[in-house]
C-alpha cells in the first residue's frame, strides 16, 4: 500500500473533520485547496562553481493578511511537503484565534555542508525572489525560522527586503524570529516550546481527561518521553523540569536516545549539549543508538518534537504512551491516528499544541508596526502603584514585608512576561474552545474537535465576505 505524503494526510484529517460537522463538499474542497505556490531556483556561484537550490514558498490562505509561516531549510524537503506545512499554519491560527493567513517556505539544502558565508550569499538571493514577487512583505507575507533556519537567516532575510525597498518604515515585520537587537522580542526562542507546557498543564487541569486516560493527577507524577532536542524539545524539556518537577526519562536525538527510569537531569543536559552539541556521551543516562525505538517506550506521556510522520501504520501498534503531545508538526500519520483513537489514547494535535512559535511571533509582528516595546510605558508606573500599596499595608499592619516577597511584588512586568502571559492565555482559551466542541460530539475527538474549530472560523470569514458568490 503507498503511504500518503504529508500533503494528504493533512487534507484527510480536514476532510474527516468536515464529514463529522457536515460541511459542504464544495465548500471543504475551496478551504483545502492552495492559495498560490512559487517555485525559485538559486544559483550562487560556490568554489568556482554554480549550485543550484530549488526552493518553494507556497500560500494556503489569504483570508487574513498577512500569511504566516516559517523557512525550512532541509535536504529532504518538497513542494508537497511544503504545501502541508502552509495548510496546517492556516488552521493553526485559526485555532487559537492569530489574524493570520497560512503559508510555508522551503529551501532543498543541507545548510551543515556550506560556511557562513555562503548560507549568508544563498539566503539572500532566496529572500529577493520572493521579496521580489510579493512572497516577502510585512503586510502579504511574512516568514519566521524553521528546521535548518535560526535567527541569523531571519537577519539575512531582513536585510535583503530592506535593500530592495528601503523606503518601507515596516521592514523590520517583513520577517519574525530576530534576534532582539534586530527587532525581535524577548521569549521568541523558547515559544513553542512553553506553548507545549501550557497546553499539558491545562490538559491536567482537567480530572475527567486523566481519569479517560488513567494519568496521574499530578504531572510530576507521570514519566515523559520526548523525541527530539532541537529548538523546540530542549526549551520544552527546560520548562517541564524546572517549572513543574516533570520526570523526563527518555529523550530522543537523531542519532540514538538517553534513558534514565528516574529521570534526567534536564539542567545538565542542557549544559552538555550547549557545549557539545550532541547527547550522546552524556552521563547522566543511558545512551542507546536505534533512535526511532525512543518512540516505542513504556511511559505515561510522549512528546514528538522533531519532524513529521515519525508514527504510522509501521509502529502505531508498539506505542505505548496514554497521551501523546504533538510539539513537531505532523509527526502521526492520518491512519496512525485513527488506530490510537480506536486505542483510547488521547493525541493533542500540532495544529494547537505547537502553536506558540506562531502566537509570539504576532506579538514580534504587533512590535515592530507599533516601533515601541511591550511595557515601555506602564512598567515603572506599575512598580511604583504597587510600591504604594506595600508602604500602605505595611504602615497599617505595622509588619515588614519580607524583601524577597517585596521585590517580586513590586516588579513590574517585562517584555518577556507580557510575551509569555499572552501566550498562556491564548493556549488556555484555545484548548478550552477544542474541549467544548468536542464535548458537544462523541464522535469528535481532540485533533478532529480542532479541525472542527479551525473550519467554523475560516467558514465564517468566507461566508460573511461573499467569497463563494
Amino acid at each position: 500500500m503507498k503511504k500518503p505524503t504529508f500533503k494528504e494526510n493533512v487534507d484527510s484529517f480536514v476532510t474527516q473533520a468536515s464529514k463529522i460537522i457536515r460541511f459542504p463538499k464544495d465548500v471543504i474542497e475551496y478551504i483545502k485547496y492552495s492559495h498560490s505556490v512559487m517555485q525559485v531556483t538559486v544559483g550562487v556561484r560556490i568554489k568556482k562553481k554554480i549550485c543550484n537550490f530549488v526552493g518553494w514558498r507556497a500560500v494556503h490562505s489569504e483570508h487574513r493578511l498577512p500569511s504566516k509561516g516559517g523557512i525550512r531549510f532541509s535536504s529532504n524537503v518538497s513542494q508537497d511537503d511544503t504545501e502541508a506545512l502552509a495548510a496546517l499554519m492556516t488552521y493553526k491560527c485559526a485555532v487559537v484565534n492569530v489574524p493570520y493567513g497560512g503559508s510555508k517556505g522551503s529551501l532543498k539544502i543541507n545548510p551543515k555542508n556550506y560556511s557562513e558565508k555562503e548560507l549568508r550569499v544563498i539566503t539572500k538571493n532566496y529572500a529577493t525572489k520572493l521579496a521580489k514577487k510579493g512572497f516577502l512583505n510585512p503586510a502579504l507575507n511574512v516568514p519566521a525560522p524553521d528546521l535548518g533556519t535560526s535567527e541569523r537567516e531571519m537577519v539575512w532575510i531582513m536585510d535583503a527586503y530592506k535593500n530592495l525597498f528601503p523606503e518601507d518604515i515596516n521592514y523590520l515585520a517583513c520577517v519574525t524570529g530576530k534576534p532582539v537587537e534586530y527587532g525581535g522580542i524577548r521569549g521568541r526562542d523558547g515559544a513553542t516550546g512553553r506553548g507545549v507546557e501550557e497546553t499539558i498543564r491545562e490538559y491536567f487541569r482537567h480530572p475527567e481527561l486523566l481519569k479517560k486516560t488513567k494519568l496521574k493527577k499530578k504531572l510530576k507524577d507521570n514519566l515523559i518521553v520526548i523525541q527530539g532536542f532541537g529548538k523546540v524539545g530542549k526549551s520544552l524539556c527546560l520548562d517541564l523540569y524546572n517549572r513543574d518537577q516533570a520526570k523526563i526519562i527518555a529523550i530522543g536525538d537523531w542519532n540514538g536516545y538517553l534513558i534514565n527510569r528516574q529521570g534526567i537531569d534536564i539542567n545538565k543536559l542542557s549544559k552538555y549539549y550547549l557545549k557539545n552539541k550532541k547527547i550522546d556521551h552524556f552521563k547522566g543516562a543511558k545512551f542507546i543508538k536505534k533512535s526511532s525505538n525512543v518512540l516505542l517506550l513504556d511511559c505515561d506521556i510522549l512528546i514528538p518534537a522533531a519532524t513529521e510522520s515519525v508514527i504510522s501504520l509501521d509502529n502505531v501498534n508498539k506505542v505505548k504512551a496514554k497521551l501523546i503531545v504533538e510539539a513537531a508538526n505532523g509527526p502521526v500519520t492520518y491512519r496512525a491516528d485513527k488506530i490510537l483513537n480506536k486505542r483510547g489514547i488521547h493525541v493533542l494535535p500540532d495544529i494547537f499544541v505547537n502553536a506558540g512559535g506562531v502566537i509570539v511571533s504576532y506579538y514580534e509582528w504587533v512590535k515592530n508596526l507599533s516601533h515601541i516595546r511591550f511595557g515601555r510605558l506602564q512598567r515603572r508606573f506599575d512598580e511604583q502603584k504597587m510600591q504604594d500599596v506595600i508602604e500602605l499595608i505595611e504602615k497599617t499592619t505595622n509588619k515588614s514585608i519580607p524583601p524577597s516577597l517585596y521585590k517580586k511584588i513590586t516588579s513590574g512586568a517585562t517584555e518577556k512576561d507580557l510575551a509569555y502571559s499572552g501566550l498562556e492565555d491564548t493556549m488556555r482559551e484555545s484548548f478550552q474552545e477544542i474541549l467544548v466542541e468536542k464535548n458537544k460530539n462523541k464522535n469528535l475527538n481532540f485533533r478532529t474537535a480542532a479541525y472542527a474549530v479551525a473550519l467554523k472560523k475560516l467558514r465564517k470569514f468566507h461566508d460573511k465576505i461573499g467569497l463563494y458568490s
